[in-house]
């Protein structure tokens, strides 16, 4: 799965979750990674091979960073945690409040803290590939929608990612969002991005950015297969992160760095 280097030990936070669980399956399977704490509110009785905790203060565990699935809730404790303990984090928990991210970038003035709405190798490809053509597009005349489809039991809609994609599309502030036109019987205005959301089944994840112009369409789209994406994409971000100065980074770093060490200097 991944190019043999230097071993990285994570500590995970959240490891009962579904993400947690993901993220045990995938460094099971990788000897480039070793879980070497985890945390997690909730108690279990299943067979471990690294110590647990179900809050930070039982855990004086150091590792190279803290790989965070958990909830918008325990993000607070891990930031304080990973301040006293100089351990870079990887923030993959979404819905965190606006004092939440305030606190985010107060730590990464004293420790490296990587965060992304999307930990999705590819949805990342895709919004850098959004932020080069939009422009383009946008002075032919094209309209933009996003489509987003999930499975049945997520609640929040659109998705964070789709209001990712919307950001990057909508890097001037010329567009408003419109998840909703059953309320007003109107033209679509120029300077909206519709975005429409799909829930049902057991879907991953899919987003489609939609092109539309004078008699053709341009679609852009990523489907996720599994979450396993996500915690590949994780399990990447620890490694890149676990020697860097304090600062916030995000995919967009990494993706750079990785630009830079396979293209540049080959």
């Amino acid at each position: 799965m991944f190019a043999r280097k230097e071993m990285t030990q994570i500590i995970l936070h959240g490891y009962l979750g579904t993400m947690g669980r993901v993220i045990r399956k995938l460094v099971a399977q990788d000897r480039n990674f070793e879980i070497v704490a985890g945390i997690d509110a909730k108690n279990t009785s299943e067979a471990l091979i690294f110590p647990a905790y179900t809050d930070f203060d039982e855990c004086q565990m150091t590792a190279d960073a803290i790989i965070d699935f958990s909830a918008a809730n325990a993000v607070m404790d891990l930031l304080r945690y990973g301040v006293k303990m100089q351990t870079p984090m990887v923030i993959c928990t979404t819905g965190l409040s606006p004092e939440c991210k305030e606190e985010i970038e107060i730590a990464s003035e004293k420790v490296a803290v990587f965060r992304s709405a999307n930990m999705s190798l590819g949805i990342n490809l895709l919004a850098k590939v959004l932020g080069q053509i939009t422009g383009i597009l946008e002075e032919i005349g094209f309209d933009i929608e996003i489509l987003e489809k999930h499975h049945g039991k997520k609640v929040d809609a659109p998705s964070g990612t789709a209001l990712l994609l919307a950001d990057v599309l909508n890097h001037d502030g010329r567009y408003a969002y419109i998840t909703d036109r059953t309320t007003a019987r109107v033209m679509r205005s120029k300077n909206e991005i519709g975005i429409a959301s799909i829930r049902g089944g057991t879907i991953v994840g899919e987003h489609s950015v939609i092109f539309a112009g004078q008699d053709e369409v341009l679609e852009l789209t990523h489907t996720a297969n599994s979450k396993d994406v996500f915690g590949v994409g994780a399990l990447k971000a620890a490694a890149y992160i676990k020697d860097k100065p304090p600062g916030l980074y995000g995919m967009n770093d990494m993706m750079d760095s990785y630009v830079h060490t396979h293209f540049l200097q080959s």
